[in-house]
């Protein structure tokens, strides 16, 4: 137990005097994480969109299989990048692998189902009423669209927050396609798996309570933009 104290108590120090180490791990994951999230939004916050706004013939089977995908594990997704930019892949190329872009390729593909259903759901929960309404009013479709837009904002960015605490925290893409590289592809979560197995203890509870700190953060701004979207 005084070896755990001892532990947590280096942890701590190594974050106040911003151990240069522990925070470069720490910039290269927001890195990665924000450049996966800004690349997914930019791509499925529109398809989010399109679904919603369309009428086509299996459209609820569309978004059941996006919504069943939002808890794809991580290794699985992994492994598809891995096969797609190999050197034998349709990709390899591109010479992507074990690269920071391999491990962002590999993010924006795990989290666009987050974003893409999570998107719908905003439009479907915010437009029952409105769409009514403007119509009503006579309101074209236009209209209507812009309108949903606009109320469903703040719902609709929390989505992206989603994606973006999923990107920060998963593990299995960043190690198959990233290959935890020191100082080029080394992560917050493949850092923490390497530092245990090799008994650096205090390293990876440092790094682990900057994980959970990202994580309060983003749980903080998606319970705040909830309750300014209730307003």
């Amino acid at each position: 137990m005084s070896h755990l104290f001892e532990a947590f108590s280096i942890a701590l120090r190594m974050i106040v005097s911003g151990d240069p180490g522990v925070f470069s791990i720490a910039l290269r994951t927001l890195l990665i994480a924000s450049v996966s999230t800004l690349l997914a939004t930019l791509l499925f916050v529109p398809l989010g969109c399109l679904i919603n706004f369309s009428s086509f013939k299996g459209k609820r089977l569309a978004v059941g299989f996006v919504q069943t995908m939002y808890s794809v594990p991580t290794v699985f997704v992994g492994m598809l990048v891995f096969l797609m930019i190999s050197r034998s892949g349709p990709l390899g190329g591109l010479e992507l692998l074990f690269s920071p872009w391999a491990i962002i390729l590999g993010e924006v593909v795990l989290i666009a189902p987050i974003i893409t259903g999570l998107t719908i759901s905003a439009l479907q929960s915010t437009g029952k009423g409105l769409e009514d309404t403007a119509v009503a009013l006579g309101g074209g479709r236009r209209t209507v669209i812009l309108k949903v837009l606009s109320e469903a904002k703040y719902t609709m960015l929390t989505s992206v927050l989603m994606g973006f605490g999923r990107a920060v925290s998963e593990v299995g893409v960043a190690i198959m396609v990233g290959g935890n590289i020191a100082g080029y592809t080394r992560t917050l979560t493949t850092a923490i798996a390497l530092g245990v197995g090799k008994g650096e203890t205090a390293p990876s509870i440092a790094l682990g309570l900057i994980l959970l700190s990202l994580a309060l953060i983003v749980s903080i701004i998606v319970n705040l933009l909830q309750h300014g979207g209730r307003k």
